[in-house]
């Protein structure tokens, strides 16, 4: 049976056309199927023609990047020869006449819709407060927490520093939290179990309300029994010496299988085996097998140790401060030795210590190269970044007799490499101001070895003597530094001085200046136990000094200068440091008068005895002002009191200047005062307020020190 066929139908339920006279227009006549069904009949001809829909098509452009174009307005006259709707004969009418197409209703804000949305930043995020609700405090519920069994096994602590539960105090907004921190706690007390060697341990928790509205909360906790070691198995290759990773696995059967001890017992594996020749180990992850019915466990640790090596050569890159041969002058081995990674952090330290980098590094590099005992040669490679070698400082400090004193510098560390610095240094102050240069090579051809040149010249004018004083000095040291502080420290060099000075002269009894050509070599030796170079609180420094001269002013007249002294600090408590000194210099070979006044013996001052004004204590000429002496001795306690960064130090000093070579405790004078500190960085700033006991004439009544650093 043949089937129904639809015609093609346009603008289904629109009224029908009405030609120019008004009548309607005609409409294809209704067939109908074989089956009863009515169809549209076919129209005559296309709705549009062929030709005059390919004209209305726009043209297409061939680029595919270029702006979409604006879409038509879709009203009648956009769309050629299609008729416009009308009503349908039987749709209610609502004022249109016949043939008059009904217009879009308007949108009432369509003005607002077309303007741009505000800025993101003028949006307010803040949630809208309803007064008389959000205002109300949320109501809290306060919780009591027990816990039952971990005190058994010595964890309850561990477990109250990681409770969610006591973290954030016994209250919450809800029951609900409450309860999530509970369950949080049940997982806390089994891993510590399982960290303690309890592998069969549970834990359950229970909340309960009680009257008043209080939340009780009950951890318990069964550990059940603790597992042992039953064997131990290392899986790595064969060492030299033998057994090496076992030896250096400090386990042991029968011992409780601990998290925390077995962890470190591998940590060990990887810090000795390195020492020992195995810069490349690798420990690899463990295996503990357990038997429920033993109640122990079988250990197993995989190492690969890599190959035994000893050290070869040395590379660096990145921004050099200095070249690879330097790096093996700071290195305290030799090519060839076997690799201790100790060794190579003190190399390390080294290189940080000569203060030329931002960042450095080493670590070691394979070479595939076999040294004659078996061993592979390992290259150490150097990371360097040179930081900023130029550097400016200033000192400023005031002491009574002595006055303003400023210091400056500009440095550059590494104007000559390797090491090889410039200091320009000049003092400006109210009795003394000169001016130097000094050139210094750091680790010069052995590491801590450090070579310096001087020149200088200095005006000094002090009660004692005025001086113009020009030097030429030359010095081989071994010294400390804050960074790098050493047990045993020494120097030796020369000293060329020429000086005009003005010195009381008890033959015309009056002041005559003098010219004085001194040619010395001084030699200096120290030991220091203290725990810091500017702010010590514990342990002793000895120092000692000896300097042969010889002095030239029309005779040639060769002495002997020494000095000793030591200091000691106690600590009494961790806020309170006993500290005390002592000294005593003597010269030899040469009466007192014939020593240019400068290089004679003064005591008094902030770094002497404090109390009296610079250089105050001892003989006197006629006219009042000190000549100095051939000896001395000093001596000092005080009690370092520190708060925070601050600090009260009491101190008593005493001391005298003797004219003869052997200093004596005749005639001590002692000065007592009150210090304080401010604690930086860069050691302690002081200022030190001190005052004479029994004081003479002529004598200060109170003095005043100021400077960097501890008195001594």
């Amino acid at each position: 049976m043949p089937s129904a066929i639809a015609a093609p139908v346009a603008q289904l339920s629109a009224p029908p056309a009405t030609e120019a006279g008004g009548a309607p227009a005609a409409r294809p006549a209704d067939t109908r199927t074989q089956d009863g069904q009515t169809a549209a009949a076919q129209p005559q001809g296309d709705i549009v023609p062929e030709a005059e829909f390919d004209s209305s098509l726009p043209p297409l452009s061939g680029d595919i990047n270029a702006p979409l174009e604006a879409m038509p307005s879709a009203t009648p006259s956009a769309q050629p020869n299609v008729p416009a709707a009308t009503p349908a004969a039987n749709a209610p009418q609502t004022g249109a006449t016949a043939g008059e197409a009904i217009p879009d209703a308007p949108l009432a804000e369509e003005a607002e819709l077309a303007q741009p949305l505000p800025p993101m930043a003028t949006f307010d995020a803040n949630p809208v407060e309803v007064a008389g609700v959000d205002d109300k405090e949320g109501a809290e519920i306060r919780y009591k927490v027990a816990v039952n069994g971990l005190d058994d096994i010595d964890t309850l602590d561990r477990f109250d520093a990681l409770s969610s539960l006591k973290k954030d105090g016994t209250k919450a907004a809800n029951a609900a939290m409450i309860t999530a921190r509970a369950k949080e706690d049940e997982q806390l007390a089994v891993r510590i179990l399982h960290a303690e060697g309890y592998y069969d341990g549970t834990a359950v928790s229970t909340v309960e309300q009680q009257e008043g509205g209080t939340v009780q909360v009950t951890i318990n906790v069964t550990p059940g029994p603790q597992y042992k070691l039953a064997s131990i198995k290392v899986d790595a290759a064969p060492t030299t010496p033998p057994n090496l990773v076992d030896k250096e696995l400090p386990l042991k059967v029968g011992e409780p299988i601990i998290a925390e001890r077995v962890q470190a017992a591998e940590a060990n594996v990887s810090l000795k085996l390195p020492q020992q020749g195995y810069p490349f180990v690798k420990v690899g992850e463990r295996d503990i097998l357990l038997d429920e019915q033993t109640v122990t466990g079988d250990y197993t640790l995989p190492v690969d140790t890599g190959p035994r090596s000893s050290f070869g050569g040395y590379t660096t890159d990145g921004k050099l401060a200095f070249d690879a041969e330097h790096v093996g002058v700071l290195a305290r081995f030799e090519p060839g030795e076997l690799y201790d990674t100790r060794k190579v952090d003190d190399l390390r330290d080294a290189l940080v210590g000569t203060g030329l980098f931002s960042s450095v590094s080493v670590e070691p590099k394979r070479t595939g190269q076999l040294a004659p005992d078996g061993t592979e040669y390992v290259d150490l490679a150097v990371h360097q970044t040179a930081g900023p070698a130029r550097t400016l400082a200033a000192e400023a400090g005031y002491g009574t007799g002595q006055g303003v004193r400023v210091e400056g510098s500009w440095t550059h560390r590494n104007l000559f490499p390797p090491e090889g610095a410039l200091i320009i240094a000049g003092v400006a102050g109210t009795q003394e101001q000169g001016l130097s240069a000094t050139f210094r090579r750091q680790n010069a051809g052995k590491r801590d070895r450090t070579v310096s040149l001087t020149a200088a010249a200095n005006h000094s004018n002090y009660e004692a003597y005025e001086a113009f004083t020009g030097t030429l000095a030359g010095k081989i040291s071994y010294d400390s530094t804050p960074i790098w502080q050493k047990r045993f420290t020494y120097s030796y060099g020369f000293e060329l001085t020429g000086t005009n000075e003005d010195v009381w002269s008890f033959e015309t009894n009056k002041r005559d200046r003098g010219t004085y050509f001194v040619a010395a070599l001084p030699l200096f030796g120290g030991f220091d136990t203290s725990d810091n170079l500017l702010n010590p609180t514990k342990g002793f420094r000895l120092k000692l000094n000896a300097s042969p001269e010889t002095s030239v002013r029309g005779d040639v007249r060769p002495y002997g200068r020494f000095m000793v002294e030591g200091t000691a600090y106690y600590p009494v408590t961790s806020s309170i440091v006993l500290a005390g000194r002592a000294r005593a210099g003597s010269i030899f070979g040469i009466d007192r008068d014939d020593l240019a006044p400068s290089r004679r013996y003064y005591a008094g001052g902030g770094g002497s005895v404090r109390g009296f004004g610079y250089q105050e204590l001892g003989p006197r000429a006629p006219d009042g002002d000190p000549i100095g002496g051939r000896s001395l001795n000093e001596f000092a306690i005080e009690a370092r009191y520190r708060f925070g960064n601050f600090g009260i130090v009491p101190f008593l000093d005493a001391g005298q200047v003797y004219e003869g070579t052997m200093p004596d405790a005749s005639d001590l004078r002692f000065g007592a005062g009150i210090g304080g500190r401010f604690y930086t960085n860069f050691g302690p700033l002081r200022v030190d307020v001190a005052t004479p006991l029994k004081r003479r004439e002529g004598e200060s009544k109170v003095a005043l020190y100021i400077s960097i650093g501890q008195a001594f």
